[in-house]
């Protein structure tokens, strides 16, 4: 049977996750990889989970072994909009402004589902999340870029480019705008507190929503907490996603995204044809944990480990890279990663098929591009190795690009 000529044009615009493809590589006991955002397994809270799933599965199974509604466990939403309200003041909310997910990246799935296709536009930031681009790609959109600066997107560029839509009679093909606001990924970077009320305004004046994507928020290291733009310009402008993969567990695939009512019908209708329901038992496993143990108390051990996992990087990044002119990194204050930046006419794509011969891996600035072409940075992250192999990887790192850039006549 010839397969491809039966894939629809949709199926024919999927693409393999690269990162996925670089854990393969990583599996080599002598690898050390700084590939995947994957959470360091200690920091999961193996034994209160396994206490709890024994206790729902024997005396709730009426619930947890059964189908679900699409929209979640009640219980599991009180305790998200007590999250909300705690940590970020946001109050007004009740359990139809929330649906929740299997992971955060169903949520990008479903909005592009809902809201692109081949004549529509979204707004992504250049370096920007592979999972953004994937999901949204896949259903054909077309991408308004904007470059990213150290506070966020360059919205004086993002204001000229919505302009030119506007004059043009095209503004609403232009259906939203997708920021990583906190400690972005890949590039680290947290959009400031006057960025996100400047872009709430821009939102307003062309009519469009915001989806913040915020996984990484409570791993916060150093420096304030900022209002999510979601409280700035409330749910009827902007939509936000969240994810316990990288506070609780990665395991349990537990998305949520809050915003208007309405928006959370049509986000329910399009998961109904996907999957019918997430599964019960994750969602009470959860729910049943926040319940009985203080989350922000429980996350406190697991940002001092990031934390220091963080400063051993930067500083292996300061002994190996800081005599070599032209290359930079992002000190976030945040988050599970350091974006880095070789001097002018690096292609970190290319150079991979280097690092594989020293067994280091990172991925590609590239792959965050929206368009295909090429990059001289990559991320680096730091959560999963211990601090031995960090500074070991970076000191492989080192020889990588010192052997490329000399023999690409960079250095």
């Amino acid at each position: 049977m010839n397969l491809e000529g039966k894939i629809s044009k949709i199926g024919r615009n999927m693409k393999s996750s690269i990162i996925r493809e670089i854990l393969k590589f990583a599996a080599d006991k002598d690898a050390i990889s700084f590939g995947g955002g994957v959470p360091d397994p200690e920091t999961f809270p193996r034994k209160e989970l396994a206490e709890i799933a024994k206790e729902i599965i024997e005396k709730e199974y009426h619930y947890t072994l059964q189908y679900s509604t699409t929209e979640g466990d009640p219980a599991l939403k009180q305790q998200i909009l007590k999250l909300l309200e705690r940590v970020y003041s946001i109050t007004g909310l009740d359990e139809d402004n929330l649906v929740f997910t299997v992971g955060s990246q169903q949520a990008l799935d479903l909005i592009g589902k809902l809201f692109l296709d081949d004549e529509s536009y979204c707004v992504l930031d250049d370096p920007a999340y592979l999972g953004a681009i994937n999901a949204f790609r896949q259903y054909l959109a077309n991408f308004v870029v904007v470059p990213l600066e150290d506070d966020g997107m360059d919205l004086n560029i993002l204001e000229r480019k919505l302009s030119e839509f506007d004059r043009n009679g095209k503004i609403k093909q232009v259906k939203f705008i997708y920021v990583v606001s906190n400690f972005h990924n890949p590039a680290g970077v947290t959009t400031s507190l006057e960025k996100r009320k400047a872009l709430v305004e821009i939102a307003e004046k062309y009519d469009l929503f915001i989806v913040e994507d915020d996984p990484y928020g409570a791993l916060r290291y150093e420096g304030k907490t900022v209002d999510p733009i979601f409280k700035i310009g409330g749910p009827e402008r902007v939509v936000l996603l969240n994810t316990f993969s990288k506070v609780l567990a990665p395991g349990l695939r537990i998305g949520m995204v809050a915003g208007s009512k309405e928006f959370i019908r049509k986000i329910v209708q399009a998961k109904q044809s996907a999957d019918l329901c997430s599964p019960a038992i994750t969602h009470r496993l959860a729910a049943r944990y926040l319940e009985r143990y203080d989350l922000l108390e429980q996350l406190k051990p697991t940002i001092e480990l990031y934390r220091r996992k963080r400063t051993v990087m930067l500083n292996a990044l300061e002994e190996y890279f800081s005599d070599i002119p032209g290359t930079k990194w992002v000190k976030s204050e945040g988050g599970l990663f350091i974006w880095l930046t070789l001097p002018e006419g690096f292609d970190t794509w290319e150079m991979f098929e280097y690092a594989k011969r020293k067994k280091v891996f990172y991925v590609p600035g590239r792959v965050f591009k929206v368009y295909d072409e090429p990059s001289p940075s990559m991320r680096l992250s730091f959560c999963l190795p211990p601090d031995e192999k960090i500074v070991e990887g970076i000191k492989r790192l080192r020889e990588v690009v010192l052997e490329y850039g000399r023999e690409k006549s960079l250095l």
